[in-house]
């Protein structure tokens, strides 16, 4: 679903994956800004979580023929998780994963070698 402002532009666009729904709304003031137009950065980190069984590939595919950029090709990672990266139209880095192999923050540590450390309190 698209919202389009007075001058045809994009202000919000909603995708639904699945019973998921992201959505996204446009520069609406002088604190919303795209990647497009402050020099391509990123202001903060996106990762959407797919549910258990999606085809990780397939909706890899699917974002690049629908014209995303893609960075990091389908890859499973050291904790379990087969991951993409892509850059959308406006330049914003969407992460996507799915869980392939469960696994404990031990196991994340053993594969990696070191470093896992669990917070048991805020």
């Amino acid at each position: 679903m698209v919202i389009l402002d007075e001058n045809d532009n994009i202000a919000h666009s909603e995708m639904k994956y699945g019973d998921s729904v992201v959505m996204i709304g446009n520069e609406w003031s002088a604190d919303h800004k795209s990647p497009k137009s402050i020099g391509g950065k990123n202001t903060q980190t996106v990762h959407v979580q797919l549910e258990r069984g999606a085809d990780i590939d397939a909706h890899c595919e699917h974002a690049r023929k629908a014209g995303a950029e893609v960075l990091q090709e389908p890859d499973t990672q050291f904790y379990g998780d087969r991951t993409y990266r892509a850059r959308d139209g406006e330049g914003h880095i969407w992460t996507f994963g799915v869980t392939v192999q469960e696994m404990t923050p031990a196991e994340w540590d053993k594969a990696m070698g070191g470093g896992v450390r669990t917070q048991t309190r805020l």
